[in-house]
């Protein structure tokens, strides 16, 4: 068995290869893994065990049709997390997104196509719904992104499920809620305001910060991904949420509980442009077609990241300045 990962030194990519590379999901121990990963800012070689002898590394860009071609061949399945992800980026600028997400979407299954890959997995994103001010979204919701970031998703799911209905491509989507956990890139929410913290610093809350997530930790969309991957359906698509909604805010206050700080390090900014104000996945069709259920309580998913990042200072620092710089 072989398996490509696309962005797979980022947060989420580098967690699911590194549980495979662990022997953490049953039938896949001896499974060999090709990780492509273009290791912009976000990127971490760090992030992957690198000399395992079942892991190849390959520096490279998702969009880049000649390397796609000549990698792909030989590998049963291909699970696609290569993405520009944070919406402020995607506000200030919106075209590494549309490159990335999109265009690098199609390149990579029209090489999928061309080497006869069996199964694909493209993952996803809650925000290519819009907001929802109340209930939750089925996977029959229709699609009304807000952000650049979530539209380029949006397109990229479609781009996906196009190549299952008109190429035969057996292919699955997922969209997840909010990840957290080890090994996030200091750009999201829940990394810099621990960092910010245990650095002495303020953390900077959007508005009120009553904008409500759904929050998932990355060890369960991992295995949500890999049951998908073994028994999910070609054409279908499967929500991945925690099933813990909390404000902005509220989240702010145990990160100051955990990190021994105050609310005096809370500094409240303008709202971001076109805040969508409350995600909320409905997962029945994931927990009842393939059994899947969230392990990890959000309170000591949290504890356990802010214990991470406390003993990984040298990690998230260079993390900080490659993005700076």
């Amino acid at each position: 068995m072989r398996i490509l990962v696309t962005g797979g030194a980022g947060f989420i990519g580098s967690h699911y290869v590194r549980t495979m590379l662990a022997g953490g999901y049953p039938g896949y121990e001896q499974a060999r893994v090709t990780v492509l990963d273009k290791l912009t800012y976000a990127g971490n070689r760090d992030n992957v065990p690198l000399g395992h002898p079942l892991l190849e590394l390959v520096e490279g860009d998702v969009c880049d049709r000649d390397l796609l071609r000549e990698l792909l061949p030989g590998h049963d399945a291909v699970v696609h997390f290569a993405a520009e992800s944070h919406v402020d980026r995607s506000l200030a600028s919106a075209d590494a997104f549309i490159r990335t997400n999109v265009q690098g979407t199609q390149v990579l299954l029209d090489a999928c196509v061309a080497a006869g890959v069996a199964r694909v997995v493209h993952v996803s994103t809650d925000e290519v719904y819009g907001s929802i001010p109340e209930g939750s979204w089925t996977e029959e919701w229709p699609l009304l992104p807000n952000s650049p970031y979530a539209a380029s998703k949006a397109a990229s799911d479609l781009i996906a499920r196009a190549y299952w209905r008109t190429h035969g491509l057996d292919l699955s989507i997922t969209r997840c809620s909010n990840n957290f956990g080890p090994h996030q890139h200091p750009e999201k929410l829940i990394p810099l305001f621990i960092t910010n913290l245990l650095e002495g610093e303020q953390v900077p809350l959007y508005g009120d910060g009553l904008n409500v997530r759904e929050w998932l930790h990355v060890d369960d969309h991992s295995r949500a991904i890999q049951l998908v991957l073994t028994r999910g359906r070609a054409g279908e698509i499967y929500n991945v949420g925690g099933g813990n909604e909390q404000t902005n805010l509220a989240v702010t206050e145990r990160l100051l509980e955990l990190c021994g700080a105050d609310h005096a390090r809370i500094r409240r900014v303008a709202d971001r442009k076109g805040h969508d104000l409350r995600y909320s996945l409905d997962e029945t069709k994931i927990r009842e077609e393939l059994g899947y259920t969230p392990r990890i309580e959000f309170g000591q998913g949290l504890a356990d990241t802010v214990a991470w990042y406390r003993d990984n200072v040298h990690w998230w620092k260079a993390s900080k300045e490659q993005a700076r710089g």
